[in-house]
């Protein structure tokens, strides 16, 4: 499909900008936003990390869904729709607050993804894999690269093609998120009929501070993601209606998506029984055995006959969903990185779409270089061990996600005062209001993913992260603080590397 009239600029862009956005193709449609939305929110690698916090988990998800992500859906909603530019979060970063801080801000956005692919997401998968195919032994070194490579390569390549084909990845990845959390939650319920469930007092609900330390990072971590399709927002064929359209109904799926398995778990597994890195895995394999199999008196779940089949069939669904998840990510943020390139905030190098595929070729492999690099070397650091190398990666792309939308939420007032005649399709209620409280919470889970329990007993009883002690709380910081510090200074680098781009278009 030929490219179509492109979203006016809210300011004069690049001769750059101008050149490169002329290859883009409109072929992003409602739909087509709502899926590629359900599979950037709904992440199942991390359902077992937040059932692990026991049945406070559940509040908290609730809570954060009122006072986080609804509000985060009101303000993304009116800047999707009323800045609409290719680029989504670092068009409006840059526009708001000026090149440098869009190109610290976008650098964030981005590196979060190849790692967050090669690392948590890839040991997810071979999770699924090792546990229904390979009767839960580990695999060999060799076997587990095969795996992995193919696995991120890929996404890589899905990315790579024209977005008319490669749409069909998160399409394909929103169907089976349906098909097997809805499956999951209908085998809970025949369990619990069968076999009975794990019981619940009114106290085990409670919230604490402890529990939303804990908890807040990797919540928000699930529940961020509405700009998402704005990355895109020159392929949308209508994105004033599309974009809020699309927002508003993933942002009702996805709280249930979440709650459901969640609470499932919950109610399958012992507490103590559930891992950040296996808990959503074991508890599929447990309650397949309702259609046949057994559990065995130490908890080992053994499936066979149809049990045995729809248990295969999960653990492809699981595979493909994980792989749905970093393939929209990193369509996402390899646009916004390219389109920081032709900007002036980034290599020009990078800012280049392919003129044969629409997408940008140079940043899609970059991505798959970074995340082959992470796996590697994670797996190599780890001695193998997929549950550290998991707990790793997921704290570092935890951080470096939540720390991007430090630059995304605070542009809508900024955005609103200074460009105050952009037709605004739909206008957020209180956008002073729900962009600081929105800031100050990723600025809260920002520091307490630093710091876990800073300002009560920083370290203490209750704040420490798994597998560390209090007397290693300086090393956890500076395991947590150098990378984002240096993201940050390679952002800067970025930035410098463009000034040909701007000086050509008269900034600087």
């Amino acid at each position: 499909m030929t490219a179509g009239p492109l979203a006016p600029d809210p300011v004069d862009t690049t001769a750059a900008a101008q050149a490169e956005r002329r290859k883009l193709r409109k072929h992003f449609g409602r739909f087509d936003i709502l899926f590629f939305l359900l599979c950037t929110i709904v992440g199942v690698d991390t359902i077992g990390a937040v059932a692990a916090r026991g049945a406070e988990a559940f509040t908290w998800l609730i809570v954060l869904a009122v006072v986080f992500f609804v509000p985060s859906a009101l303000l993304i909603a009116e800047l999707g729709a009323a800045f609409p530019d290719e680029g989504g979060p670092y068009i409006w970063t840059s526009r708001a607050f000026g090149r440098l801080a869009g190109a610290v801000n976008n650098f964030l956005y981005w590196i979060t993804n190849p790692v967050w692919l090669g690392g948590t997401l890839a040991v997810s998968a071979v999770t699924a894999y090792t546990t229904f195919f390979n009767a839960g032994k580990d695999l060999s070194a060799p076997a587990f690269y095969a795996f992995t490579l193919v696995f991120v390569w890929v996404g890589v390549l899905a990315a790579i093609l024209s977005f008319d084909i490669g749409k069909w990845i998160p399409t394909i990845g929103a169907w089976s998120r349906f098909l097997l959390l809805g499956l999951f939650t209908v085998t809970v319920v025949v369990y619990g009929v069968r076999h009975g469930l794990h019981g619940f007092g009114m106290s085990d609900f409670s919230p604490s501070y402890a529990g939303f330390v804990a908890l807040v990072p990797v919540l928000m971590f699930n529940y961020v993601g509405f700009e998402l399709p704005n990355t895109a927002g020159d392929e949308m064929t209508d994105p004033q209606k599309d974009v809020p359209y699309g927002i508003f109904r993933s942002a009702v799926l996805s709280v249930l998506l979440y709650a459901l398995p969640i609470l499932g778990i919950l109610l399958v597994l012992p507490v103590k029984a559930i891992t950040g890195l296996g808990g959503f895995v074991d508890a599929l394999r447990q309650v397949f055995t309702v259609y046949g199999g057994h559990v065995a008196a130490d908890g080992t779940a053994t499936l066979s006959g149809a049990g045995s089949v729809l248990g295969d069939l999960a653990a492809i669904m699981f595979i493909l969903t994980v792989l749905s998840s970093g393939v929209t990510w990193i369509m996402g943020s390899d646009r916004a990185l390219a389109v920081s390139g032709y900007d002036g905030a980034a290599p020009r190098f990078l800012g280049v779409i392919s003129s044969r595929f629409g997408t940008p070729v140079r940043v899609n492999v970059l991505s798959g270089l970074v995340s082959t690099a992470v796996l590697v070397l994670a797996h190599e650091l780890t001695n193998g061990s997929a549950a550290k190398l998991f707990g790793a990666v997921l704290g570092l792309a935890v951080s470096t996600t939540l720390v991007s939308y430090l630059g995304i939420f605070p542009a809508l007032p900024v955005l609103r005062r200074k460009y105050p005649d952009t037709p605004r399709p739909y206008r957020s209620p209180l956008p002073r209001l729900v962009s600081a409280v929105l800031t100050l919470l990723i600025l809260f889970a920002s520091v307490q993913l630093v710091a876990p329990g800073l300002g009560d007993h920083w370290f203490g009883a209750g704040y420490a992260p798994d597998g560390w002690s209090h007397a290693e709380r300086w090393q956890y910081l500076l395991t947590e603080l150098v990378p984002l510090i240096g993201f940050m200074l390679l952002g800067v680098v970025f930035w410098a590397s463009g000034r040909p781009t701007r000086q050509a278009a008269g900034d600087r």
